[in-house]
């Protein structure tokens, strides 16, 4: 019997696996689909060869040698995007600021070893979900990150920890482990991460 098998009308973005999880990594593995009607069906036991085995997002902790004086400046300069669209999709300023910092350090040229783009790492498949033309787009790329991230705000009903669990491994990685964050290191430390930077930003905010 499958382990995971769900339809849900949403793009799957798996989180980067440490090579020290490649057990985990055979485990963890999903497959996509999109059927006649549009919707995309994600499983751990492909039925035929359409299926696609999801691509990992690629993420690394770009903080851990980040310029903070050049985070500054692109805080500042991208400042108002943040702010109309934590405004429009309903989300706290500083959790948009302190994914945004985990995702890409600010760089709005960043792109992950997996091809995750722009501010807030938006895969392909995420970034057409989600409207985004040009992911290389200050403005597009945060639009479209805040409306993933409204999404799982209602998919795992405002569980903050599921909700960047999900941003970094994919909704069906959460799932699969009923819904709880998976057991992949960096997806892990992806959410602690978030979630200390939030803290710091709400006191400086």
């Amino acid at each position: 019997m499958p382990l995971y098998s769900c339809r849900v009308n949403a793009s799957l973005v798996m989180g980067a696996l440490s090579l020290c999880l490649f057990c985990n990594l055979a485990q963890a593995e999903i497959y996509k689909f999109k059927d006649k009607f549009g919707r995309i069906i994600f499983t751990d036991v492909p039925k035929t060869s359409e299926y696609v085995k999801v691509q990992l997002k690629g993420w690394s902790d770009p903080t851990r040698s980040m310029n903070p004086a050049h985070v500054r400046v692109n805080m500042e300069k991208y400042k108002l995007y943040v702010e109309s669209a934590a405004e429009q999709y309903n989300l706290p300023l500083p959790l948009l600021h302190a994914v945004i910092t985990v995702e890409s350090a600010y760089n709005p040229q960043a792109v992950s070893r997996a091809g995750a783009m722009g501010l807030m790492q938006l895969m392909p498949d995420t970034a057409e979900r989600f409207g985004v033309k040009n992911s290389f787009s200050p403005d597009e790329n945060i639009r479209g990150g805040s409306r993933y991230l409204q999404h799982l705000m209602g998919l795992f009903k405002g569980d903050l920890n599921l909700v960047l669990a999900a941003y970094n491994a994919g909704e069906g990685a959460v799932m699969k482990y009923g819904n709880s964050i998976p057991p992949y290191t960096e997806t892990q430390n992806y959410v602690r991460k978030v979630k200390q930077y939030q803290v710091i930003f709400s006191q400086q905010l």
